[in-house]
């Protein structure tokens, strides 16, 4: 997508020119003092290793991701147009309607202008060509990836979409339809009390023009017709205001007074946030982002350095003693392997300041008789790392040494992960995934029990992931 050179990012956007985005830009360098406040409000230190160049690469990240701003459907559209027949007075050349163009499944990622935080969407887009214009199939693509690129909401993304492709192409009707799924805002309290805590908040939106204005025409049975072969189904008795509402969690009316309470106690964070708005072209007044500095200082404390090591450390002591009550190891003849599969994390990189999130399987060996260790500890133990600025590297290491210390040594652990900056930032490698493993004690020196558990994971883990 784009390369690096020394003091810049080369971004190459969609019409073929490149934005080149400075390092000593004063909007990149306004991000970058930002993003110190944000990482000193988490009482990190921001010269310590992992962090020194995190305000950087956040600023590179922010305006690469919206760089869709300093985009123009027009400069995309015009060139691309084919003198192929489409319809004529409403009538197509073999005499019906036809005619009809899909690109299904583009996958695009936006950032949420209620919280600031990264969501993931697949577009669908249709047109019914009309006088002798046909695009380029790429450039619906490119048209759509316009207005991703811009602080958005999943309505007037697709409305957006639908009204410049409209006006670009002249077509005889414009469909588009986006799947869209958004992060929960978990926090400590409420994954560690609710088992059944929701990861993840999924909306469809459709906007229309033209042939497809009547919902039961036939443009709209072809094209939904034509998404079912993708497994897409489509319910169009959603309403705008009720997929407004439902969006994103950070809106829902239980969240205004925690908004509130962190804008008084954390006042250098929240005008950080808004310097950012700024930097990017946006006014942190609009009234769609009045509340966004708040939203995502919220989001982004629940990573705080300092929470529940206290709680946790007593908790697994206490565990610890009740496994070995006479401060002796059994031998591994008298040893069972257990394993704790899929359990849930979240968590935030401390490289980007992008959320990344998975699954945590974990096997350990102890004395037959004894009960193994309850799923609630262990949920305990990958939430309390999870919830810190962190890397899965080290995160999967830190889980594997907790457990160990508790059971004695054999202990093996592995994270499964999606990052959100493997589909932003210009690299856009959606549906990658990332797997790291620790192993400790006996896991470590006997190739047969690292198989016997890595064959105990599922195989369908990644459906479990989203």
């Amino acid at each position: 997508m784009g390369s690096l050179d020394e003091g810049h990012l080369c971004v190459e956007i969609e019409n073929g020119m490149k934005l080149d985005v400075s390092e000593k830009e004063p909007e990149t360098i306004a991000i970058e003092d930002a993003v110190k406040v944000l990482l000193q409000g988490l009482g990190e230190d921001v010269n310590r290793d992992g962090l020194k160049k995190t305000p950087l690469r956040v600023a590179k990240a922010l305006r690469e991701g919206t760089r869709g701003y300093k985009q123009k459907v027009k400069d995309i559209v015009q060139g691309a147009l084919f003198p192929e027949v489409g319809l004529h007075d409403g009538v197509g050349h073999a005499g019906g309607v036809g005619g009809l163009v899909i690109v299904r499944d583009l996958d695009l990622f936006s950032y949420c202008e209620s919280c600031l935080l990264p969501f993931q969407l697949k577009c669908h887009v249709g047109y019914v060509p009309s006088g002798q214009r046909v695009v380029g199939l790429s450039k619906l693509s490119r048209v759509a990836d316009v207005f991703a690129k811009r602080l958005q909401a999943p309505q007037r993304l697709a409305d957006e979409i639908c009204s410049a492709l409209h006006h670009g192409i002249k077509p005889a009707g414009v469909a588009v339809i986006l799947e869209c799924l958004h992060i929960h805002f978990p926090n400590v309290e409420s994954v560690l009390l609710d088992s059944k805590h929701q990861g993840w908040v999924k909306v469809l939106v459709s906007s229309c023009s033209g042939v497809f204005g009547n919902e039961n025409a036939d443009a709209w049975s072809d094209f939904l017709g034509l998404l079912k072969f993708r497994g897409v189904t489509v319910d169009r008795t959603l309403t705008r205001d009720s997929v407004n509402q439902s969006w994103c969690p950070s809106n829902s009316s239980s969240m205004a007074k925690i908004s509130s309470e962190l804008v008084a106690a954390n006042p250098e964070m929240v005008a950080a946030v808004a310097s950012i708005l700024r930097s990017l072209g946006e006014d942190p007044l609009r009234k769609e982002l009045v509340e966004t500095p708040s939203h995502f200082v919220r989001w982004l404390i629940n990573f705080e350095n300092t929470k529940l090591e206290m709680k946790l450390n007593g908790f697994a002591c206490g565990i610890s003693d009740l496994l070995k009550p006479n401060g002796e190891i059994s031998s591994r003849n008298n040893e069972q392997m257990h394993s704790e599969l899929n359990l849930s994390f979240c968590s935030q990189c401390e490289h980007h300041l992008l959320p990344f999130y998975g699954v945590v399987h974990i096997g350990y060996f102890c004395p037959k008789g004894i009960n193994h260790l309850g799923k609630s500890l262990l949920q305990s133990i990958v939430h309390f790392y999870g919830f810190k600025l962190q890397v899965q590297e080290r995160l999967t290491r830190q889980i594997a040494e907790t457990v160990s210390s508790i059971l004695g040594g054999d202990v093996m652990v592995v994270v499964e992960a999606n990052h959100t900056c493997m589909i932003s930032r210009g690299i856009e490698k959606f549906g990658s995934n990332t797997a790291t493993i620790a192993v400790l004690g006996r896991f470590s020196t006997d190739p047969a029990a690292r198989a016997m558990f890595l064959r105990s994971i599922p195989d369908d883990t990644t459906s479990r992931i989203l």
